[in-house]
């Protein structure tokens, strides 16, 4: 809903302002030079991007439109979770990951928390690493280096359609000149009508450049930045889970192993140390 909001706010500040000077909001109603600018980017963004790169810029588009999953609450249950997991293995053994992590929908434990269940990529990544625990064939140090480097390839690919609708908005402000001077071209083909007719053509195409930038900074641009932020949100659960797994590999009791996962959190979503115990109490009068 922000993104509608933020959209609903630029226009009325620009086409507000643009009333307050007396202006004629039909003069702005030019489809041809939406055409242009239209066509020349969705044009530009597919020859520039992959069938990969355009179908997950296509999928990225509705989810702009959803509020965050990723909130406190959430992050709660996630480190629950795995307070619960990393409890129970170091009192009833490590195998006990095994039998969990083998079919998680039929977990006692998973099935406690519905919304991580229903998140299939953190699910992946925390049972693969579960998983990897259980076989004992690697250190922490290696598996440290492992989870990096998946957590960056999946930035990285999370971040293609953010780099393509920057891309696309860089790109506007260009077609918008393009679309005026195509216009301007017309114009100045049509010398000969009066100065009254000549000026409003004139008028006309200067409406393409300012399409250009309103639709650059004002609608594609943001999308851009948003999606790196979801990106970022995302990246920053996993490095959560991470740092928690990693502290449990080095010996730290689960509770120790929780509260390492819980600082690296944003602040805004991150729960107080009393918050976090508190929760992770109840969730232990529980087991």
């Amino acid at each position: 809903m922000l993104v509608v909001l933020g959209y609903v706010v630029v226009v009325a500040a620009v086409l507000g302002g643009y009333a307050m000077t007396g202006g004629h909001m039909g003069a702005l109603y030019q489809p041809a030079e939406l055409v242009i600018i239209g066509g020349a980017a969705v044009g530009a963004f597919i020859s520039a991007n992959s069938g990969k790169a355009i179908k997950a810029t296509l999928r990225a588009l509705p989810q702009l439109l959803r509020s965050s999953k990723y909130n406190k609450a959430l992050y709660m249950e996630v480190m629950a979770l795995l307070y619960v997991l990393l409890s129970k293995a170091r009192r009833e053994g490590i195998l006990f990951l095994e039998k969990e992590i083998a079919d998680p929908a039929a977990s006692s434990v998973f099935s406690q928390y519905p919304r991580i269940l229903a998140d299939p990529a953190m699910m992946e990544f925390l049972t693969d690493y579960l998983r990897m625990m259980v076989n004992g064939n690697m250190n922490a140090f290696e598996i440290e280096a492992l989870m990096d480097h998946e957590i960056e390839t999946f930035k990285h690919e999370a971040e293609v359609p953010a780099h393509a609708l920057a891309r696309v908005g860089d790109a506007l402000p260009a077609f918008g000149i393009v679309a005026a001077v195509m216009g301007v071209v017309h114009a100045l083909a049509s010398a000969d009508l009066p100065p009254s007719v000549l000026g409003a053509l004139i008028a006309h195409a200067m409406v393409g450049t300012f399409l250009g930038i309103l639709l650059a900074y004002g609608f594609v641009s943001p999308l851009a930045s948003r999606v790196e932020h979801q990106v970022a949100e995302t990246v920053k659960m996993y490095q959560c889970i991470k740092v928690t797994l990693l502290a449990s590999l080095n010996g730290y009791a689960p509770l120790v192993a929780v509260e390492f996962g819980r600082k690296v959190l944003y602040s805004s979503e991150r729960p107080s140390f009393l918050e976090l115990d508190d929760h992770v109490r109840e969730v232990k009068s529980l087991t």
